[in-house]
């Protein structure tokens, strides 16, 4: 995969005790992006169809003494004049597991708005955000060379800050190991629930293939957002360009018009392989590039699930 490293620089704010200036930065832009996106998401849709605890009918029952008369269906009363009462089955809340590729791959960025780690990051914290509000429990844990971080399902005050300083780490491992990272995963989500996968997936196929059959086995539902720069997706380069090893110490030098075909057929069947993958296991694939505003993409997928 093509992978570029560009810096950039953040205004300074003032420090928190438990941070440094650089840190809190990080920390203070997240927060800014993620109620970005979800600012902008829910101008669209304005409750959210992916988490959130409910209350739904069931059934009818006749009535008996000590009913609620608020539960009363009074147009079968007035069909057939006897009380009947509606039965409901409370939906208990969700826990949504949120695993973000924290390895050095994820630092790409050539044109997009951001690297694939803050872009990833963007969307896990929204989507905990979203959850939180909803009383829904959060868990997060950063991927590289297996789980480094993680935090159980919690839906106490003060989950979402404690996300939003973990996902601003950058302590990334130089190495790559999804498929390690996707089976431990599958063994911390000791409760069923909604797994949200963020990475660019720059691994061993057969091996994201078997983390996801083991998170499915276990009763998931999973949720895989493929993140990837636009340069990496579509070669959008021309001329002469320089491509670095991320995780490793190589460098290449070549002619982008030269390798634009070959380099493209390669990355097409590598993603069709990847959608194959997730439709055999019931694994919802979002495909997604750091040019894409990110309330854009939560928008359209939840409103697909909810239709």
């Amino acid at each position: 995969m093509i992978s570029s490293r560009r810096s950039t620089t953040q205004e300074e704010k003032p420090q928190a005790s438990w941070l440094q200036p650089e840190e809190l930065a990080r920390l203070n832009s997240l927060e800014l992006r993620a109620r970005g996106v979800v600012e902008g998401f829910l101008q669209g849709l304005h409750q959210s169809p992916f988490v959130g605890y409910s209350v739904e009918f069931s059934s009818h029952r006749r009535y008996g003494p000590g009913d609620d008369l608020r539960h009363v269906n009074w147009k079968v009363f007035a069909r057939q004049r006897k009380l009947y009462v509606k039965e409901f089955d409370a939906e208990t809340n969700l826990n949504l597991y949120l695993f973000v590729d924290a390895s050095r791959s994820m630092q790409c960025r050539v044109d997009g708005a951001m690297t694939k780690h803050e872009y990833a990051s963007t969307l896990a914290a929204a989507l905990a955000w979203m959850a939180m509000k909803q009383r829904d429990a959060v868990a997060l844990g950063l991927m590289d060379d297996g789980i480094t971080d993680y935090l159980d399902p919690s839906a106490k005050p003060g989950r979402w800050e404690e996300c939003l300083k973990l996902l601003a780490q950058t302590n990334a491992q130089p190495v790559t190991a999804l498929g390690k990272s996707l089976e431990q995963a599958s063994a911390l989500a000791r409760h069923r629930g909604i797994v949200a996968i963020f990475s660019d997936l720059v691994d061993d196929t057969s091996a994201v293939e078997r983390g996801l059959v083991q998170l499915r086995h276990r009763g998931h539902e999973v949720v895989l957002f493929h993140t990837l720069d636009p340069c990496e997706r579509r070669l959008t380069q021309k001329g002469r360009l320089r491509v670095v090893d991320m995780e490793g110490a190589g460098q290449l030098t070549t002619d982008v018009e030269g390798i634009r075909t070959a380099y493209l057929r390669r990355v097409d069947t590598w993603c069709a392989e990847l959608a194959d993958i997730c439709v055999q296991q019931g694994v919802d694939r979002i495909e997604l590039t750091t040019d894409q505003p990110p309330a854009a993409i939560l928008f359209d997928y939840l409103v697909r699930r909810s239709t």
